[in-house]
């Protein structure tokens, strides 16, 4: 069965993990559109992306992205999530948001700080609202490793309180070469959330260039994707 195209516009599409994610779908072929608040930067980027890949990537504000988007992912610092999903909330409507958001409130980047919402993506649904299809994912891959063009290895924990939401989620981690396994409700993504200042301090002790986890075990092949 051939796998569905989905058009996803990336707010904080200029960013390291938003501009790495754009040109892993855009090469699995999705249609990715690079949203931001600088509709010039995100045209700068989309120009050069689309020489670089040999494919069109469009471009746009955050609102029009998210107009035009049928998925749209939510790439920006902790600090600026909850603006970034009140600018487009009215676009948001029906649609799934991807949220990669991490608490990390710096300096303490390798302490685990989580919200009184209990995580990034619990808050996000109470600012996006019950209309909106929350599903939180990539919170423990390195952007320069999805940026590179070397084989991944790791895996992506998804959660959402939708199954079918969830499932398409799964679809595009798959998609960008990592494993993207279901790891239920939208409330578990604290678990991977607080793993992010976890994974920051082994890499630094370790001096590890951008450690991921992996779930070891015999998984059923069924159930995957």
């Amino acid at each position: 069965m051939t796998a569905r195209i989905y058009t996803i516009g990336i707010l904080g599409g200029t960013g390291n993990l938003g501009n790495a994610l754009a040109a892993r779908w855009a090469k699995a072929g999705h249609r990715v559109i690079l949203g931001s608040r600088d509709a010039a930067k995100a045209r700068q980027r989309a120009e050069e992306m689309s020489t670089t890949l040999g494919t069109e990537i469009r471009f746009g504000s955050n609102q029009d992205t998210a107009e035009q988007a049928e998925i749209i992912v939510l790439a920006v610092p902790f600090a600026n999530q909850t603006d970034a999903i009140e600018e487009v909330r009215p676009a948001l409507a029906g649609k799934i948001l991807l949220d990669t958001t991490v608490p990390l409130l710096p300096p303490k980047v390798m302490r685990v700080q989580m919200p009184a919402e209990g995580s990034a993506a619990q808050r996000a649904q109470l600012v996006a609202g019950e209309n909106v299809r929350v599903v939180s994912a990539f919170h423990n891959v390195a952007a320069h490793k999805l940026a590179s063009a070397h084989k991944l290895e790791g895996d992506v924990l998804v959660f959402g309180d939708d199954l079918e939401a969830r499932k398409v989620v799964v679809e595009l981690a798959n998609a960008t070469g990592l494993r993207g396994l279901h790891a239920g409700a939208l409330a578990n993504s604290v678990a991977a959330e607080a793993l992010t200042s976890v994974l920051i301090f082994m890499n630094k002790h370790y001096a590890a260039d951008g450690a991921g986890i992996r779930i070891t075990g015999e998984l059923d092949a069924g159930k995957l994707g």
